[in-house]
């Protein structure tokens, strides 16, 4: 597997640990919908945050949050239309990013909730 590849997946499962550390009930990793694919779909109350991982070993060329591009979110919307309808779910939807970034000898995470737009 790439270097990256398992960066990203290690941020993946830091990103699972924090939401449940949050409370947060994790109802699908890595969902796909024909060319989408949603990283972690969790719930907490009567919201289902539809989350986008993004985790850099440094933040020298940007934040992670700054790599979610509009065409991620168009295919992201898509996932969810399908995702909502084919589970027949009656919640609040939000879109949110973890941003992970490498800091010294320790990662860093940002929660950015409703990052993009509500629902």
């Amino acid at each position: 597997m790439a270097e990256h590849n398992e960066l990203g997946k290690f941020g993946e499962e830091l990103a699972v640990d924090f939401l449940q550390k949050n409370g947060y009930d994790i109802l699908e990793i890595n969902w796909t919908f024909q060319k989408a694919e949603i990283d972690i779909i969790a719930q907490k109350a009567s919201t289902v945050a539809i989350i986008e991982v993004k985790t850099r070993s440094s933040i020298a060329f940007g934040l992670p949050q700054d790599f979610v591009k509009p065409k991620k979110i168009q295919l992201l919307v898509k996932a969810v239309n399908e995702y909502v309808i084919s589970n027949d779910l009656d919640v609040e939807i939000r879109f949110d990013i973890i941003a992970i970034h490498k800091e010294e000898n320790d990662y860093k995470i940002d929660h950015i909730e409703d990052a993009f737009f509500h629902f």
